[in-house]
């Protein structure tokens, strides 16, 4: 296969983001697994400021170490607005020397937290006309925000953990009513903020004392908070579901093993070598003919078709290690490392993985090409329109 007829994949990441680091770790993973016969991966870098870079420089992880020596030999781009352009091109230029331009076959996001996981960044996406791999608007929006989440599988008769949720203004105007209705619930709880990742901000409490700093931290990450009854003694289970509804298989079930109360941003990321993200931590296995793989994959399964998923998505569960009760925890509708760690045992290695989520997006993009969403009338032609309707 020659060049000129490879698919140009750009690989969006970075962005303004607590989770900025993860998806440098996340991305880099994914177009070291691009197979380079079929696509010509296009780094799309999104700094902590929101502005946009390219380059051959932003595909060696370890520039990243020395960030102002790698933006300078980078260059900042834009992106066309025009509805179907799919053109990406370089500011600036020399006098002399001839624009960078570039067009896009494909995005592929791999991106993680507020301001490119929640909607926003397919929100562009979709309006600039260019096919991308992952959830859609409404899947990203639902998925980043745990509350508007637990109240959607709710809704869908999955069972989650009895919880409260507040606003900053609530938090402002009556701390002890917060901490009251906090306190409908019994001993210890989780405190989160609503629309972050990789455990940040994330606090487990047994006491008033505890609540209220944890509270305080959890509105300094978010404007809305979540708090939930802790379910103790914890076994967590995580499961990836990979396709699109009524298309989907479901991965190996892992537990990991580094968390007693709560699985850290730094047992997540730090625990091993941090160019494999996810992939480092330790865990085990489920075996398949396990009742509890059997009943998380089913769980799995239904909350991604539930929250109308694409792509890779992992679902965490919280597993009651007295009874057995198990919780939907959340759903990362694009998780670390793109969760090719769990896809291994069923046979799919990261380059078939990323291979067949592009080849997910392109379909969807299809299928949308298919929809009425332009209604042609000639009611504006009509005339007659004075001052008020």
């Amino acid at each position: 296969m020659t060049d000129n007829i490879k698919i140009n994949v750009g690989v969006i990441f970075g962005g303004r983001s607590t989770e900025h680091e993860v998806s440098i770790i996340s991305a880099h993973q994914a177009m070291a697994a691009l197979d380079e016969n079929k696509y010509n991966a296009i780094p799309l870098y999104i700094s902590k400021e929101g502005r946009w870079y390219s380059g051959d420089a932003l595909k060696k992880l370890s520039g990243f170490r020395d960030m102002g020596r790698l933006l300078s030999e980078a260059f900042p781009i834009e992106i066309s607005v025009n509805y179907g352009s799919r053109e990406i091109f370089a500011r600036a230029a020399g006098l002399f020397k001839k624009p960078w331009q570039q067009r896009i076959d494909v995005a592929f996001p791999v991106v993680h937290g507020t301001n490119v996981e929640d909607g926003s960044l397919q929100g562009m996406l979709e309006m600039t006309g260019i096919p991308y791999v992952g959830p859609n608007v409404l899947a990203s929006a639902v998925g980043m925000d745990k509350i508007m989440m637990k109240a959607a599988l709710k809704e869908a008769g999955l069972p989650v953990v009895d919880y409260r949720a507040f606003a900053g203004y609530q938090w402002e105007n009556d701390e002890d009513e917060v901490i009251a209705k906090c306190q409908e619930l019994p001993y210890p709880l989780i405190v989160k903020p609503s629309n972050l990742g990789s455990s940040i901000g994330i606090t487990r409490v047994d006491n008033k004392e505890a609540l209220a700093e944890a509270l305080e931290l959890a509105f300094s990450f978010s404007r809305r908070v979540l708090v939930e009854r802790a379910v103790t003694p914890l076994r967590e289970i995580n499961c990836a579901v990979l396709g699109m509804p009524g298309d989907i298989i479901t991965s190996a079930c892992e537990e990991p093993l580094n968390a007693k109360d709560i699985l850290s941003f730094s047992d997540k990321y730090l625990a091993g070598s941090s160019a494999k993200g996810m992939g480092g931590a330790k865990r085990r296995l489920l075996a398949e003919d396990d009742p509890l793989c059997v009943k998380i994959k089913q769980l799995a399964a239904r909350t991604f078709e539930t929250l109308d998923c694409c792509g890779v998505c992992r679902v965490d569960f919280l597993v009651d290690g007295n009874d057995g009760s198990v919780y939907v925890n959340e759903a990362n509708t694009i998780p670390g490392s793109l969760s090719f760690y769990l896809l291994e045992p069923a046979g799919i290695d990261f380059s078939q993985l990323t291979d067949r989520l592009i080849r997910l997006a392109l379909e969807r993009s299809r299928k949308q090409a298919r929809l009425t969403t332009v209604y042609n009338s000639n009611i504006l032609a009509q005339g007659g329109f004075k001052g008020k309707k």
